[in-house]
């Protein structure tokens, strides 16, 4: 079992930064490829980024490309996604997720282990 705990979400305005942080307890994040997901109020659950267990590939949602970069500290058992340009419909609750599966994946029922989320909201 993998308990992952979001962290560094908040309110910030238009155009500035954040960045999120996942901590893992229990196990080591390096047995797994890891992912955020984001959600909205009234929508689906949307992909955002995925990197490998060691760093070196990562995939992005098409609406955070250029803009949100994943990486992963696995000294520390830690993954970042590092958001920047903020628009508001970055507006949601930002989960972090662990696979065990063998490729990146957009798709979220690849991915076994969530956190509790942590919410960002982005105002005009």
């Amino acid at each position: 079992q993998v308990q992952l705990v979001e962290s560094g979400g908040g309110l910030v305005q238009a155009g500035n930064s954040l960045r999120l942080s996942c901590a893992a307890v229990g196990r080591t994040l390096d047995n797994y490829i890891m992912g955020w997901f984001r959600q909205a109020p009234g929508k689906d659950r949307e992909f955002v980024a995925g990197v490998t267990r060691s760093g070196s590939n990562t995939i992005y949602g098409d609406s955070v490309k250029g803009r949100f970069t994943i990486s992963r500290d696995n000294a520390r058992n830690t993954v970042y996604l590092q958001m920047n340009v903020l628009k508001p419909d970055d507006t949601a609750v930002y989960y972090c997720a662990a696979s065990a599966g063998f490729s990146l994946s957009h798709d979220y029922w690849t991915y076994y282990f969530w956190g509790q989320g942590t919410q960002v909201t982005v105002s005009s």
